[in-house]
């Protein structure tokens, strides 16, 4: 090697190889160091000897990215020379500068002071965004993988090393190799990745807290920065095993190690990133990841060509990251567990990815521009253009009219957990054409209008060119009884002649809505379920008068709004009675059904943001020396909010599957259920989160005000717990008589 040396960089190398040493540590490509007659000292990286993968321990890329690296920010050793040569030393190596500096391997830094870790974990995300922001055009690295499906390629590669190097059976890496290409969040930034960057891999300065040189650029690719970012992070949701590292149970705050949200947050703060969603997919992916490698290691060990003597009790540690791995796919999605449990239709999951895709790139991000263009408009009985915006894109996006099965092939199970997504942003019902009370007018016209009336309301309802009232509830009646409604329905030569007085007509603000679908009695002496109908009466009719709009809670609900309208002597044409006289209650049971699954789905939904911004809050603020999050009755706040949560959700899948497989009529004990349980459970998980938040709770710098005053009508809406209740008793009554 030394005469090979004297030809190919005579300006550095002298002429023999006066000592060589290997480095400990490391379970790739085998590293040396070595020292010429003239004392110069330098580093050697080569391929392992024996059968290898064909894409693994590619030294001649190391050799290419440091070299590239070396004009940019990013500390790098110096490269000298790359050979390809096996006849050289058997394998291909490069040769780089030995630097003096600090590798510092035990992730603790229990030789620092807590400043200087600190100081250390700051370097590293410094670096690693250096990384991140690398040009890649301009260093010459545009071409040095593919641009995009980042995650794709790697869990296809991992995979396939894994397979070509399984050792046992590890339930836990199948189900990752199948659940990790299926849920791949969007990736929309491709950069420089180091593909192993950690503690271990760089070089410090003797006595700074300073990175002097990134080491190891083995498995550097292009691809997706995430990928480096959370390999990073995977010490803090693993113990240490042999010489991988995990932090364990250690009290980081006490060494000054930054906890990972701190990590994260000034990662994006150098990046100029917003915050990172569905961090657990990312962590999910590394530890795939590690355990992939990990199974390498083990398979070397085996057939006796492993670099370190820890590689057998390394190669273990697979099974460990595995498990860890699903675990945070649960996290990351705890929908997988209800999946094993309801018969979702293959539609279903595509559908879902892509809602959620949706909700993070153009929902969640744009709930404050609806607010402030809604506020910046002459009257609160406007529309924000945002909103139509957003119904152009989520048409676009094939996320249109999903709550009607005849439309979108879903069924109601399917469409329940689509429905609790939405049901997490106020504005994001309506985007997707999946708002009250559209959904349920529609439903009535989809089931019982005719032609005409489909032609005439249904299509324009469907895209989403109007907009609906629901028109039942009486001021001078207990209307929560429906036979109680008075409004008159008269049939004459010229048409139906109505008079009457509404209120609570949710949607009749809406300055687009043109049509109302009003129930009132057409036949006083019938028997009581056959005394009243539904008619369509456009909203420009004479004789409609829109008296006012009512408050909730002193919330206006603009510009959907919630109205008292008078219908005095207003005639409308005998075609518009929907499905006959007399079937009012028929039609009220069959929209009402469907319409109780959306609004109890829509509320878990709301639950489950309150709940976040909950444990959010109580993580930032602290009382009594220490954080709220670690106050005993707080934590049983959040366990009990969980748990009522997950009961309510599995409740109401259980009634949307009923409804699919046994129909309405057999379902409507469960359907009085959720209608019942559902709403009370979201008031008390606000009604925590309120708490939890202190003044800024009942403010309007948070949702939970509002979001608690529009569930809490929703014990009234749909009726109130009371008739829901009766019903479950009265069918309970009859199952145990049955019994007799």
């Amino acid at each position: 090697m030394g005469t090979y040396l004297e030809r190919v960089i005579p300006h550095v190398f002298g002429k023999r190889v006066e000592k060589i040493l290997q480095f400990e540590g490391g379970q790739s490509n085998p590293t040396y160091y070595f020292m010429d007659d003239k004392n110069n000292q330098f580093v050697l990286r080569k391929k392992p000897s024996g059968q290898l993968l064909p894409s693994a321990h590619a030294v001649e890329r190391e050799y290419r990215v440091i070299k590239a690296l070396a004009k940019t920010d990013v500390p790098v050793p110096p490269v000298y020379h790359l050979c390809t040569d096996h006849a050289v030393i058997g394998t291909p190596f490069y040769v780089m500068k030995y630097l003096q500096g600090r590798i510092l391997t035990d992730i603790a830094l229990p030789q620092c002071s807590p400043s200087e870790r600190t100081a250390i974990y700051q370097e590293l995300i410094s670096v690693l965004a250096r990384i991140h922001n690398v040009g890649l055009a301009g260093v010459g690295l545009a071409d040095f993988g593919p641009a995009g499906n980042y995650y794709e390629r790697q869990i296809g590669r991992w995979t396939k090393q894994y397979e070509g190097s399984k050792t046992k059976e590890i339930p836990e890496m199948d189900k990752l190799i199948k659940w990790l290409p299926n849920n791949i969040p969007t990736q929309k930034e491709t950069t420089l990745v180091h593909g192993d960057f950690r503690l271990g891999n760089v070089m410090f300065h003797p006595t700074e807290p300073k990175i002097i040189a990134v080491l190891d650029w083995e498995l550097s690719t292009l691809g997706h920065p995430y990928s480096d970012l959370s390999y990073l992070c995977l010490p803090y949701h693993t113990p240490a095993i042999a010489t991988i590292p995990g932090f364990g149970n250690i009290n980081l705050e006490k060494l000054g190690i930054p906890v990972e949200s701190k990590i994260i947050e000034l990662y994006c703060k150098l990046r100029s990133l917003p915050k990172i969603s569905n961090w657990n997919y990312f962590i999910a992916f590394s530890l795939f990841r590690g355990a992939g490698i990990f199974q390498g290691i083990a398979k070397r060990a085996e057939l006796g060509n492993a670099s370190s003597a820890n590689a057998k009790a390394i190669g273990a540690a697979t099974a460990l990251y595995a498990a860890r791995g699903w675990e945070k796919a649960i996290q990351s999605d705890p929908f997988i567990q209800t999946q094993e449990l309801f018969p979702f239709s293959p539609k279903f999951a595509p559908l879902r990815k892509k809602l959620l895709e949706f909700m993070d790139e153009h929902v969640y991000p744009n709930e404050e521009t609806y607010a402030k263009q809604h506020n910046a408009l002459p009257t609160r009985w406007a529309i924000p253009p945002i909103m139509e915006e957003l119904k152009i894109k989520a048409k676009e996006a094939g996320l249109w009219n999903l709550w009607l099965p005849g439309v979108s092939g879903l069924t109601n199970l399917d469409y329940a957990p689509l429905c609790e997504i939405m049901g997490r942003s106020f504005i994001a019902p309506e985007i997707f054409n999946c708002s009250a009370p559209d959904t349920g007018n529609m439903e009535v016209l989809h089931r019982y209008g005719s032609p005409e009336q489909k032609e005439k309301y249904l299509k324009p309802l469907l895209e989403g060119k109007i907009r609906s009232a629901f028109c039942m509830t009486e001021p001078e009646v207990a209307s929560s009884d429906a036979s109680n409604i008075q409004t008159s329905i008269v049939r004459t030569d010229k048409g139906y002649l109505i008079n009457g007085r509404k209120w609570w007509s949710s949607g009749a603000g809406d300055p687009r809505c043109s049509i109302f679908v009003l129930m009132g009695k057409t036949n006083p002496k019938a028997p009581a379920h056959l005394r009243q109908s539904m008619i369509l009466v456009e909203r420009d009719t004479p004789g409609v008068k829109i008296l006012r709009t009512l408050s909730v809670f002193g919330y206006d609900d603009a510009p959907h709004g919630h109205s008292e309208i008078v219908f005095e002597n207003v005639l409308v044409p005998l075609e518009n009675m929907i499905l006959g006289e007399g079937r009012g209650f028929e039609i009220a049971q069959g929209r009402l059904g469907p319409g109780r699954i959306h609004h109890c789905m829509r509320t878990i939904g709301t639950a489950e943001r309150c709940l976040e911004l909950m444990v959010r809050r109580i993580h930032q603020r602290r009382t009594f020396g220490k954080l709220i999050a670690e106050h005993g009755t707080i934590m049983q706040d959040v366990a009990r909010s969980r748990m009522e949560i997950d009961q309510a959700r599995l409740l109401v899948y259980r009634a949307a599957h009923a409804m699919d497989t046994m129909g309405n009529i057999v379902a409507r004990d469960q359907i009085a259920m959720i209608k019942a349980v559902v709403p009370q459970m979201a008031l008390k998980v606000i009604d925590r989160a309120i708490q939890a938040h202190g003044g800024a709770g009942v403010s309007s710098d948070f949702t939970l005000a509002y979001a608690y005053a529009g569930i809490r009508t929703l014990r009234l809406a749909d009726g109130p717990d009371e008739v829901h209740e009766r019903t479950v008793a009265q069918l309970e009554y009859q199952k145990q008589f049955s019994k007799l």
